[in-house]
């Protein structure tokens, strides 16, 4: 049986097959042109081929679309979780595969090397990695010699390591730890690497580990704590191999090991103030203005320590970011910090996709959409990455791409709300009314384990309250609200997202727009176009007292050299 199932349309034979020879290149076998007469037979070979492969190829044109054989055979192969689909002439998907990524196969121009192509490959590498924990991986085409890649493989499992510092507060550095050293292992091609959300549903549980490593089908799993006390930290970690301890003897190859090298930052007191500052990010504090304030005094203060250090130069720009967006005004202070870290290292994808953002703000869609590009072509897997791709995708109102991107954000970080929120929004745009549900029980789930430990979080208390509205519950849905109000009665964001609740979800036209009121009266320059443009408030879209609302702030915007486009 073949490791590849290549799923198309008998007219696209001329252009599948130059993709078959990339993917024959690799060292995978491919199913794809049985010369085979169509009826009960053929039917037999298909479902035993799908059955036995490691990945389905799925290649979306207009003409296939309409095929019921490659529609039935994409659900098959989706449903199995190996799914692969690209697409030529952005062909319109089929609704019930839409929210998986899909990569547009146009211009690839029959280059193996080309963005595209190079995607394809990694993506059908990990479903045929993921299916094969611990066994050899096929060659990489381009590797100088088969000696450079060890033989043997490896499947690791990074369990969330233990805060041992007595401090609950300290919690973001100990997953921060984590994080780094999932990153940095899933960077040497001699590891199959567990994803930080699989590794994390073991978060404060007892842990059986031989146990973990049957579940997971890996080979070790590294377990550890760490302890911080002021200017002292100390790391403990073993490696567990299924039920003994053993040392790993991986040789890294040269890129592998300036990756990991390239990482950020050698001091500790550094890295600590970036995963303070990321935590508000991750936890969506920073859209408040003075968590914004705060990412970037603590991210000052880590480049000031390190001047090299790209990542917190990134972070940075998104909160300078976020500061122009609530308080408007025209500094460049995000594009700055963020053109510094792109110059320390030009392949961080977290920079290129925070510009997107800016660039977002500033109106410049196209050359957003070409950084998100260049973000996602260097590390598809980041978290960062894919909620920025979700934010364009939804501002560009292509509520199904943004869908993949949110859903990509919300199983890469357990911790983040904003992502699970925007997908309710998503759906509902669609009209998936199951789909909105689904994403609004994730977003309440998250928001109250957030409050379990931060009751006053104003962030997770209007989070969890636009979930409510969005799962029918009103009265608990206004309780909340006026809860969050009297915790945090100015904040900007929180007033908008609860607009757009009683809007969408609870149909409350007075309400809405007495809860919009202050927002308009304060709206910046950069936050009217993405407010003029959001579905949530279509409710209001013809009502006078709402457009007389936009009105006034497009007349104060413009009296104070600001405008509303």
């Amino acid at each position: 049986m073949a490791d590849v199932f290549v799923s198309y349309a008998r007219s696209d034979k001329a252009r599948v097959a130059p993709l078959v020879a990339a993917i024959e290149a690799k060292g995978w076998s491919v199913w794809w042109d049985p010369e085979i007469t169509p009826g009960q037979q053929f039917d037999d070979q298909i479902e035993a081929q799908i059955g036995a492969a490691k990945a389905v190829l799925v290649i979306w044109t207009p003409t296939c679309v309409a095929s019921r054989w490659v529609r039935g055979e994409a659900r098959e192969a989706a449903e199995r979780g190996i799914l692969v689909p690209v697409r030529f002439e952005h062909a319109r998907l089929p609704m019930d595969v839409r929210a998986i990524h899909t990569t547009d196969i146009d211009g690839w121009g029959e280059d193996v090397e080309s963005p595209q192509a190079q995607e394809v490959m990694r993506a059908l590498a990990a479903m045929i990695m993921r299916t094969q924990p611990g066994k050899s991986e096929k060659v990489e085409a381009g590797a100088t010699a088969a000696p450079e890649k060890n033989s043997a493989r490896f499947a690791i499992c990074v369990l969330p390591f233990a805060n041992m510092s007595g401090d609950q507060e300290q919690e973001y550095f100990s997953d921060g730890i984590t994080e780094d050293i999932i990153t940095d292992l899933s960077k040497v091609s001699a590891l199959a690497v567990i994803s930080r959300n699989s590794a994390f549903m073991y978060k404060d549980k007892h842990v059986d580990v031989p146990k973990v490593a049957r579940e997971l089908k890996v080979s070790h799993v590294l377990e550890g704590s760490v302890r911080k006390a002021g200017g002292r930290l100390r790391l403990s970690a073993q490696l567990i191999d299924g039920a003994i301890v053993k040392a790993l003897k991986i040789r890294l190859l040269p890129e592998e090991r300036k990756a990991i090298e390239r990482r950020g930052t050698d001091s500790v007191e550094a890295h600590d103030l970036y995963l303070m500052a990321r935590q508000s990010y991750v936890t969506g504090q920073h859209e408040d203005a003075r968590s914004a304030e705060a990412i970037v005094r603590l991210c000052t203060r880590a480049t000031e320590i390190d001047p090299r250090y790209a990542q917190a130069w990134t972070l940075m720009g998104i909160g300078y970011m976020t500061l122009r967006e609530r308080q408007g005004g025209q500094s460049n202070a995000g594009m700055q910090a963020v053109d510094r870290a792109l110059a320390l290292n030009p392949n961080l994808a977290e920079a290129h996709g925070t510009k997107a953002q800016i660039l977002l703000q500033d109106g410049d869609s196209q050359a957003a959409a070409a950084e998100v590009a260049s973000a996602l072509t260097l590390d598809p897997e980041s978290y960062e990455v894919n909620r920025s791709a979700g934010r364009l995708n939804y501002h560009q109102q292509r509520y199904a791409d943004a869908i993949r991107f949110y859903e990509k954000a919300v199983k890469l970080m357990e911790a983040d709300i904003i992502s699970a929120s925007m997908l309710s929004s998503c759906y509902t745009a669609l009209g998936d009314v199951a789909g909105a549900r689904r994403a609004a029980q994730l977003a309440l789930e998250r928001a109250e384990a957030t409050l379990a430990h931060d009751p006053n979080n104003s962030v997770a208390v209007g989070y969890s309250a636009y979930a409510l509205a969005a799962l029918g519950e009103g009265e608990r849905a206004k309780s909340r609200m006026n809860r969050a109000l009297l915790i945090d009665p100015d904040n900007f964001s929180m007033r908008y997202n609860f607009g757009c609740a009683l809007c969408v979800s609870l149909k409350d036209k007075e309400a809405a727009l007495g809860m919009l009121g202050p927002v308009f009266d304060a709206i910046t320059e950069t936050f009217m176009p993405y407010a003029k443009a959001d579905p949530d408030l279509q409710l209001l879209r013809d009502n006078p007292r709402y457009q007389a609302m936009v009105s006034a702030a497009e007349l104060r915007l413009a009296a104070t050299g600001e405008k509303g486009t």
